[in-house]
């Protein structure tokens, strides 16, 4: 557990750590101590073991609750801050009416489980998945595949309609901030569905019965860990990143990472014109493992863009979006290739963010899980450049990316 998901698990417990910055400062070592005297815990400031697991429920979202005589929803809900019907959603096996002694009881807590507070790692996807699964137990929670260093890539369903859709993000590691966006939008669908709300302005239950949604919200978690500081410098990992970086020095070291943790640019890594990709970018000077824009020593040689490929392979998918940044830009054809319906719905994106339309740049054109959707299947699929600025882009710009986005993400579950 790092510095940043103390100072949020610390937050989220009433204890003030000061601000979420990762450092371990005086302020977040008197919250800590606070923290272990309130929990019954020694009160050393050292976030051990013991103190780890205690903080881990706040990261989680939830507590498991044993029932003693007299234990009700309603004052169970008290006890905890929380509502009978995030009680009654957790825990869809049990009878309020016919409680009993030592049975087990999810306990959701108030505040939500996906944050865009802190930068996110694959052990905070963790975290999110389990408290996930745990609040809303429709959702379909599962592993596909891991990264080279097996990492869980994880896969979230949602709905039961007969139309699949799939959402995915982070294929590029210093793009991660459109892994809480998506992942925002899966828990306030997920609510709204629950409490019989809209999401959008539109009916979750009505979404949820037409349409199947798969989301990986973490397709590079060894790259993001590398961006964001959560993998040990004097590991073999680190170090083979970092000598790979010193071939290519223009590209700042860690913040430029794009690639998955061996140096291959996943969104370069599928079969879609791999041959022609492999050209331009070898003309480009990407000729060896790099921080990014290397196609791979073959189509599909990493775990990653093999799992994507083999869920897809899997499915019955109507409609893809890859989510990427920057430049609020909504590309939605491969080639020549123009899906049927395709650039009608790419307008109503348009029309529900602000983004532009536009066709991929050439250099840019193949390779991506995008054109491989649309050369296979000729089914309407996208890739959205979030947010501007450079990458990886600041969580300040958060907000806006989540309000400018969310139509999209509705329109994604309604168009096809």
């Amino acid at each position: 557990m790092d510095t940043y998901m103390i100072q949020l698990a610390l937050k989220r417990a009433g204890f003030d750590p000061g601000p979420l910055d990762g450092i371990f400062g005086p302020r977040t070592k008197e919250a800590v101590i606070a923290f272990q005297k309130a929990d019954g815990l020694s009160p050393d400031g050292i976030v051990g073991p013991l103190t780890r697991s205690a903080l881990a429920r706040y990261l989680r979202g939830y507590s498991i609750h044993r029932i003693v005589r007299g234990d009700t929803f309603y004052r169970l809900a008290r006890e905890y801050g929380t509502t009978v019907r995030a009680i009654v959603t957790a825990n869809p096996g049990l009878d309020p009416k016919n409680l009993i002694p030592a049975q087990r009881v999810i306990i959701p807590y108030s505040f939500p489980v996906v944050t865009s507070e802190i930068p996110y790692t694959s052990a905070l996807m963790g975290y999110i998945a389990d408290g996930l699964r745990a609040r809303y137990p429709f959702l379909r929670v599962t592993i596909p595949g891991r990264s080279v260093m097996g990492r869980p890539l994880w896969c979230f369903s949602i709905g039961s309609g007969g139309t699949e859709v799939f959402y995915n993000a982070s294929h590029h590691a210093n793009e991660w901030i459109t892994t809480p966006l998506l992942m925002r939008f899966l828990e306030e669908y997920s609510f709204a569905y629950a409490n019989k709300g809209r999401i959008g302005g539109v009916s979750a239950n009505a979404l949820y019965m037409r349409t199947t949604l798969h989301l990986i919200g973490m397709v590079n978690p060894d790259g993001v860990d590398l961006v964001n500081g959560a993998i040990p410098t004097d590991s073999g990992e680190y170090r083979n990143a970092q000598s790979i970086s010193k071939n290519y020095p223009s590209v700042p070291f860690p913040s430029g990472w794009k690639a998955n943790i061996l140096g291959t640019d996943l969104n370069l890594n599928y079969p879609a014109g791999w041959e022609q990709a492999r050209e331009i970018k070898f003309a480009q000077g990407y000729t060896s493992p790099a921080p990014r824009d290397y196609v791979g020593s073959s189509v599909l040689s990493e775990p990653e863009s093999r799992t994507l490929y083999e869920l897809t392979r899997r499915s019955n998918l109507a409609l893809t979006l890859s989510y990427h940044t920057q430049g609020e830009i909504i590309f939605w054809k491969y080639l020549d290739i123009e899906p049927e319906g395709a650039f009608d719905i790419a307008e109503g994106f348009a029309a529900a963010s602000g983004y532009a339309v536009s066709d991929t740049p050439y250099e840019s054109g193949f390779a991506g899980y995008k054109d491989f959707f649309i050369q296979d299947y000729g089914r309407p699929g996208y890739t959205i450049e979030a947010g501007r600025g450079s990458n990886p882009l600041p969580l300040s710009q958060f907000p806006e990316i989540y309000s400018d986005n969310l139509g999209i993400l509705i329109l994604g579950l309604q168009s096809v």
